[in-house]
């Protein structure tokens, strides 16, 4: 398989080349977890598959149906809601034992944490608050949210399964309890009676389903669970997923070769990405999609901040932006080789259609 099959195959397995139409929490939950660092661009890459307007991927964080957590790696994901609890206890524990050995290094001792869980547990009650209010209300207490330790105890608190990124207001989501926003059924003990196994087993199928062709060590990279744990919850995937043998077995949802058949040359078309999108960061290698040679253009630095990508036939064609004002919005390509007009005129088409999360 090329780098541009491979492409095109898993814009087909994402729903890109043709949105769902389904409910938005069912779009995210086939995803198990969508990078969400920023909140505008895990809008529009849900936008993007489901064929939704904006109002409805917010209105979906508005009524608890998706969330932000910090389920795995130490990175923020959009998740539907009744599966932060079980994916964060199976994924989570090295993110929070390394975040757990940084303490000292930022001067916060474990009775900081208890004064911090205190101040959240009255704070975020009811309503919930925003993350600037909770801050605030941690440093009159004596917590210093300074130099970044604000950030770090508020994502080892979601991290741990005690907060969670809920309804969104002015731009950002408020912090609720996860004791109320989160369904109390959707634990590692209640959703698989705690085995580890089974519960690996649900996650790697809908890994490969959302975003296979893929293999057993992308959905390690991506999730940080054990490759051992995972080669043994690949033997319950059951037919919805077929293996594809090979030096290492490529893994897919059946049928997923008779569907890019199918969607032929719509799976090739121009489109835009938002920045931390899936078909670019859902796997260890983005070279498939980005020769290493532009890879810097992608992420300057490599800093892991991602610029959105634009994108045809099989391949990473530049990065883009939105300039200008609120009202005089243009579109800006910057192309890692010569664009034709033909597919500079279908870029500008698919800006115009762009689900924007800001005016």
């Amino acid at each position: 398989m090329t780098d541009r099959d491979l492409v095109t195959a898993r814009t087909v397995a994402q729903h890109l080349h043709e949105p769902t139409g389904g409910s938005v929490a069912d779009a995210v939950r086939e995803f198990v977890a969508m990078q969400g660092q920023d909140l505008p661009g895990v809008i529009a890459s849900i936008a993007l598959r489901t064929g939704s307007c904006v109002d409805r991927v917010t209105e979906a964080f508005e009524r608890g149906a998706i969330v932000r957590a910090y389920p795995m790696r130490g990175t923020v994901f959009a998740m539907a809601a009744d599966d932060a609890l079980w994916v964060s206890e199976l994924c989570n524990g090295s993110a929070i034992r390394a975040q757990e050995n940084r303490r000292s290094a930022l001067g916060l001792e474990q009775p900081h944490f208890v004064t911090a869980g205190d101040v959240l547990e009255r704070e975020a009650a009811a309503g919930g608050c925003s993350k600037q209010q909770l801050f605030a209300a941690w440093q009159a207490a004596g917590v210093d949210t300074g130099g970044g330790r604000g950030y770090h105890v508020l994502t080892y608190f979601i991290g741990t399964r005690v907060a969670v990124y809920g309804p969104i207001a002015e731009r950002d989501n408020t912090v609720r309890l996860a004791a109320d926003w989160l369904p109390a059924d959707s634990t590692l003990d209640e959703r698989f009676n705690g085995d580890r196994v089974t519960a690996a087993t649900e996650l790697l199928r809908r890994y490969f389903i959302s975003r296979g062709p893929a293999t057993i060590r992308d959905a390690a990279w991506w999730s940080k669970l054990p490759l051992a744990l995972l080669r043994e919850a690949a033997k319950g995937l059951g037919d919805e997923i077929e293996r594809v043998d090979a030096d290492e077995p490529v893994y897919r949802r059946a049928q997923l070769a008779d569907a890019v058949a199918a969607a032929g040359r719509a799976a090739t078309v121009p489109m835009l990405l938002p920045g931390f999108d899936e078909l670019v960061l859902g796997y260890q290698d983005r070279g498939y999609i980005v020769p290493d040679r532009h890879l810097e253009r992608l992420v300057p630095g490599r800093n892991g901040v991602f610029r959105p990508t634009a994108v045809a036939s099989g391949q990473a064609r530049g990065t883009w932006k939105r300039t200008g004002r609120p009202g005089s919005r243009r579109f800006e390509l910057d192309p890692f080789a010569a664009v034709s007009q033909t597919r500079q005129l279908a870029f500008e088409r698919a800006f115009a259609k762009f689900p924007f999360a800001t005016p």
